[in-house]
This record gives structure tokens, C-alpha cells and sequence, in this order.
């Protein structure tokens, strides 16, 4: 999985709107290989961004869980410190 798409369910305060369509759009570029496509492929690009949004958004409204919510703000800082631990080698 890309490293920048990050798991957006069960965490407070919950996913925007516009954090979905970022993964979204990251997820469309490296399946297309295309980090800016050509004016050829504009429109498929961004219909394929569109309708993953609407998926993404529609899957995390239907999920549901009965663990508690994550702290955006904990979960950073352990990806930081993954991080950290993983380049310093």
C-alpha cells in the first residue's frame, strides 16, 4: 500500500471530506502512474478520483466498530517515531 495513504476510520475528530478525497487522489496516481496526468487524461483522471471518494466516503459511513475512537494527534507521533526508528538505521 502507498505509504501516504493513511487509515482514515475511528478517529476523533473524525475524516473530512477533503482528507478522503486526498487519499483518494493519491491512491488514483499510483494506480495510474501519473502524478499530473495529460489533458488527454484529465477527465478520466479525475472521474476515477471522484468516484473513489464517493466509495471511500460511502464504506466509512457504513463501517461500524465497537472500539474506541483514535487520537489523530497519538497516532502522528507514533508514525513519527516509526519513522525515526526506521531511517536511523
Amino acid at each position: 500500500m502507498c505509504r501516504n495513504i493513511k487509515p482514515l476510520y475511528n478517529f476523533d475528530p473524525p475524516v473530512t471530506e477533503n482528507e478522503i478525497r486526498a487519499a483518494a487522489l493519491q491512491y488514483v496516481r499510483k494506480v495510474s502512474g501519473f502524478n499530473k496526468p495529460s489533458n488527454a487524461n484529465q477527465a478520466a483522471f479525475m472521474a476515477a478520483v471522484e468516484e473513489i471518494t464517493a466509495a471511500t466516503s460511502k464504506l466509512l459511513d457504513a463501517l461500524e466498530t465497537t472500539a474506541p475512537r483514535k487520537d489523530r494527534e497519538v497516532e502522528a507521533a507514533r508514525r513519527r517515531a516509526r519513522s525515526a526508528e526506521r531511517f536511523a538505521r
